[in-house]
């Protein structure tokens, strides 16, 4: 099994890393980059699912590769063949598997455009950079009956957004317990909670920004005269539905949630990262691939 699987922060530092430091830098910042293990390893065939659109060519070259092997279940690596979606798509199927993006799409900024060849091929000698990104945990506690709990998990962001056109969703806002600007009833279209690796997306229409660290919280059109925070990704950040409705989705999953009068929707940092695996190492979460 390759020494990449289920790794998480807490396993890059110290003896325990299974690979080299080569920039650290890069091993200092907020997610993790790291070189492969050694290439004389000699472990077993790399189990690897293929997800995407068009992925017969894929497919076969997976085949082909020595080293790897090409499964239905059960995966040591899941390759995305498509655009961002893909990679989203993959992770809230495969969570915490690692993930090598390959751009098949105008729209894949986060895939890497190499030659599929050449990415298995490095697949294959253990070659690629394992990046380490953090995830977000929701949960929802409300006083409906049969209401959905959670937990929900994001790559990217969760999404609250009003349920109907025409009328505002008003909510307050609490960080680590502390009410935010007195907790003031705050009145718009929404907000966005986001990682950085996700400010790159939703985030960053709003606030037209990124960051590198932290946990990102955005309001749509609201009252607010701050359109944005960034708060550490060590924080608790809960919000409260004074007025609905209100909807929320988190990444592309195809699930929606409805928010109601109440209702207390609760975002921290999930504890297993997602994992994916490039070219060369990524110095900050939000680079392009």
């Amino acid at each position: 099994m390759p020494r990449w699987k289920n790794c998480c922060p807490s396993q890059v530092d110290g003896a325990r890393c299974p690979w080299k430091r080569r920039n650290s830098a890069v091993a200092e910042n907020t997610f993790r980059s790291e070189t492969a293990f050694p290439m004389n390893a000699q472990p077993n065939p790399t189990r690897v699912v293929v997800c995407g659109a068009d992925t017969t060519g894929l497919k076969d070259r997976v085949r082909k590769e020595n080293g790897l092997e090409l499964v239905e279940e059960n995966p040591d690596v899941v390759v995305c063949f498509g655009g961002d979606g893909t990679l989203l798509s993959a992770e809230l199927n495969y969570p915490g598997i690692p993930k090598i993006p390959l751009r098949n799409s105008r729209r894949g900024i986060r895939c890497m455009p190499h030659p599929p060849e050449e990415v298995l091929r490095r697949l294959a000698d253990r070659s690629l950079y394992p990046n380490m990104f953090i995830k977000l945990e929701g949960v929802l506690h409300s006083g409906r009956q049969n209401a959905p709990a959670g937990p929900w998990v994001a790559m990217n962001e969760f999404n609250v957004h009003m349920g109907h056109i025409n009328s505002a969703v008003r909510f307050r806002l609490w960080i680590n317990d502390q009410p935010f600007l007195d907790s003031v009833e705050i009145v718009g279209d929404g907000f966005v909670v986001s990682t950085p690796f996700g400010s790159t997306a939703y985030y960053h229409q709003i606030t037209h920004g990124i960051f590198y660290s932290g946990i990102g919280i955005a309001f749509k059109y609201t009252t607010e005269h701050t359109n944005h925070l960034v708060v550490p990704e060590t924080s608790s950040i809960r919000f409260l539905i004074t007025r609905g409705p209100a909807v929320l989705a988190f990444d592309n999953a195809p699930e929606y949630v409805n928010l109601c009068e109440g209702d207390e929707l609760v975002i921290k940092k999930h504890p297993t990262p997602a994992v994916i695996l490039t070219w060369d190492p990524i110095r900050h979460p939000c680079d392009v691939f």
